[in-house]
């Protein structure tokens, strides 16, 4: 295909998208104030994919699209710091900092650099709780990046910052010949507990705090897990600088020795930018670096308090973990005078918060029943205040975390805010244990509902085994049964799930469909239109397609098309609930995990009551329609569906592709078949290109169904 005249070439498209790209990574991570959605911002990194993998030769280092990750590494190299990252000396007390800043201005005042009130400006940041990293960026492109280390060396990690959205490949402006800047990597608190969550998940350790999980996951030595842990880059530094151009504001401050192993210059301050340390963040800020948050400039001892007060006060609010705040001499030229002592400057120092942990008495271990069934052990404390709060109860997460901490009843225990915001135990004062210490033992039966407890192998959690018979699980329960994919059932919204599991009307799922309008006209913010329009849809739920229902009784490790397989293979309800483990292993796509939940879920006494009552109720589920002829070409094959197509909801795509044998997975991989994509379609139609799998659009899905 050839250019059109006055048509912009692929290099000049392919330059457009990475400045778009960049730009808007630059709003979204360092501003915090993105101006297009998720899909449109998709659509641009399609394009550039597209346009990349039609011209490989045009791709470079500096792409959006090589933040991936690259192959993993053997180990990680050495990298000597130009200008070594020096610790900071710290502080606990309020009488430290007055000691502080009577040393800071009386060598000020020696030195003539003393201000009209004797007060000095310095510039107060917050102390993340993250990992400290150097990146090294030459005539504005990242080169390396290195860990803190000992100070002097580091370990390279260019690999894996390049991962990170909120540092930049290519620094905005005019950018010098050398620029080391100094930060954190750290995770939010929020994104720490997704992170945890899915560890568990897959069975895999998970991590104790969220500077451990930055760190663990900067230390990756396969880039490509690091691309997929939430990091972000906060600049709070700087070190060697070499060919900037100084800003008109402020004379040059002479220079010497000292001052250029301070500040990495060959020529001291005058080949600085900016004469402070607000104006350097700010010049920083200006290349396209995210600069610390919430840095203020304050004057004197009372400014310094009030702003380590302030960020005390805010901590527990903060999406982030900070652990004290940091002071700095503002003036550049004062913080050379001042130089440093051993490995720390003495112009800045840290100011750290008191530990957020304490100790008490272990009064006793419960169990809690989640909403999924998830049994934890919860430790019962005798009250103790930690980080500002009266804590009473705090997690033991499950069984083997309360093995391998040893924590007894009776003990005197370590209580921790983890995040300032979740009380957890950290362990006991064996020193204190009493002679009458008692092991913890998980109970057989569920607290709740009476069920079994099961833990099935290869997991770290407890289950109860109640299901639609446990309260604790009812809510969720019937809110998944109410979902599309299940019964979609319209109009049984969450707080009217709330409601009639309150009031006890609704104790399971079969109780649903006795439901009349007269009384759930009596419910909060339930007119009786809205009752008949309810029970009106209770009844065509009623009826529902025997897989749906399946899939409604929410047993786990049972899916849609698992439940449909299930559906094809036996026919009718009795039919799964009497099958053994030779039979269910015949069924397409179960293996012998399946089998056991879908054994243990029927094996409950509870479980079988509610699905007598179901058909009770008067819920006669139909017989699955059977593959058409389709199904024979698409026997086996598997589709993930993205972006939105033309004339089908996804939903009912998927009623379409099942019907006719094929399957329907949520991600991408070697084994998909099909991606099928739509408009908006995002990352999973470049993962598939990326794997060479074959696209459809509508059109083409609808021809191998032989529409």
């Amino acid at each position: 295909m050839t250019k059109k005249e006055g048509e912009p070439s692929a290099a000049q498209r392919i330059d457009d998208l990475r400045s778009q790209i960049a730009e808007h990574n630059h709003r979204y991570y360092v501003e915090d104030a993105p101006s297009i959605s998720d899909a449109a911002y998709d659509r641009l990194m399609n394009a550039l994919q597209a346009l990349e993998a039609d011209h490989p030769d045009l791709i470079t280092p500096d792409s959006p699209t090589q933040r991936v990750g690259a192959a993993p590494l053997a180990a990680f190299d050495s990298v000597r710091h130009a200008v070594p990252m020096l610790s900071l000396g710290n502080a606990f007390h309020r009488e430290d900092i007055e000691a502080f800043d009577k040393r800071v201005a009386d060598t000020l005042r020696e030195a003539g650099m003393a201000g009209e009130d004797g007060e000095v400006e310095y510039m107060a940041e917050r102390k993340f709780d993250g990992l400290a990293v150097s990146l090294r960026y030459e005539q504005g492109s990242l080169v390396r990046a290195a860990t803190r280390g000992d100070g002097r060396t580091g370990e390279d990690i260019t690999s894996n910052i390049r991962t990170l959205r909120s540092v930049p490949l290519s620094l905005r402006g005019k950018a010098p010949e050398v620029l080391e800047v100094r930060g954190e990597v750290l995770m939010s608190r929020g994104d720490f507990e997704r992170l945890n969550e899915a560890q568990r998940a897959r069975g895999d350790k998970v991590f104790v705090n969220p500077r451990n999980a930055a760190a663990g996951s900067l230390r990756q030595l396969d880039p490509r897990i690091t691309a997929q842990r939430p990091l972000r880059f906060y600049a709070y530094g700087w070190g060697e600088i070499l060919g900037a151009v100084r800003g008109a504001k402020g004379d040059r401050p002479s220079t010497d020795t000292a001052q250029a192993q301070l500040f990495g210059q060959e020529d001291g301050l005058a080949g600085l930018p900016r004469d402070t340390h607000a104006g350097m963040l700010d010049w920083l800020a200006s290349l396209g670096l995210p600069a610390s948050p919430g840095r203020k400039a304050v004057r004197g001892v009372q400014g310094l308090l009030s702003y380590y007060d302030a960020q005390g006060g805010e901590r527990g609010r903060l999406p982030f973990d900070i652990d004290g705040v940091v002071y700095k001499v503002n003036a550049l030229a004062a913080q050379a005078v001042l130089g440093f002592v051993s490995r720390a400057p003495r112009f800045a120092i840290a100011h750290k918060f008191p530990a957020q942990e304490e100790t008490t008495q272990l009064l006793g271990i419960e169990v809690q029943v989640g909403r999924t069934g998830a049994i934890t052990p919860v430790a019962r404390l005798k009250p103790v205040f930690v980080g500002g709060v009266t804590v009473t109860n705090a997690t033991l997460h499950n069984e083997d975390e309360v093995r391998r901490k040893d924590v007894r009843i009776g003990d005197t225990v370590i209580v921790r805010r983890a995040g300032d915001v979740i009380p957890e135990v950290v362990g006991p004062v064996v020193q204190a244990r009493p002679a009458d210490a008692k092991q913890f033992v998980m109970p057989d039966t569920c607290p709740i509902c009476g069920s079994a407890i099961e833990r099935p192998e290869d997991e770290a959690v407890s289950r109860c085994t109640g299901g639609l018979f446990c309260a604790a699980q009812r809510k969720q329960t019937l809110r998944h049964a109410a979902s599309r994919k299940a019964l979609d059932i319209e109009g049984l919204g969450e707080k009217l799930v709330d409601q009639l599991v309150d009031s006890e009307r609704v104790k399971t799922l079969a109780d649903l469909f006795t439901l009349t309008a007269e009384e759930l006209a009596l419910y909060d913010r339930m007119g009786r239109k809205s009752a008949e329009n309810l029970v009106a849809a209770l009844h065509d739920a009623s009826t529902p397609e025997l897989g749906r229902l399946l899939y409604a009784l929410g047993i786990r490790h049972v899916g849609e098309a698992t439940a449909r397989d299930l559906a094809l293979h036996f026919g009718s309800v009795d039919a799964v609930m009497h099958a053994d483990e030779a039979a269910l292993l015949q069924v397409n796509d179960v293996g012998p995990v399946v089998a056991g939940s879908i054994i243990r879920f029927f094996a409950e006494p509870h479980n079988r009551e509610v699905v007598a009552a179901l058909l009770a109720a008067g819920v006669q589920p139909r017989s699955p329609q059977r593959p058409s002829q389709a199904g024979v070409r698409l026997a086996g094959r598997t589709f993930v569906l993205t972006g939105t197509l033309p004339n089908w909801t996804r939903d009912e795509a998927t009623r379409h592709i099942l019907s006719a044998g094929g399957k329907v997975s949520g991600s991408v991989s070697r084994k998909t078949s099909y991606v099928v994509a739509g408009e908006d379609a995002g990352s999973k139609l470049a993962k598939a290109r990326d794997l060479g799998v074959a696209i459809l659009d509508e059109d083409g899905l609808k021809a191998l169904l032989g529409q």
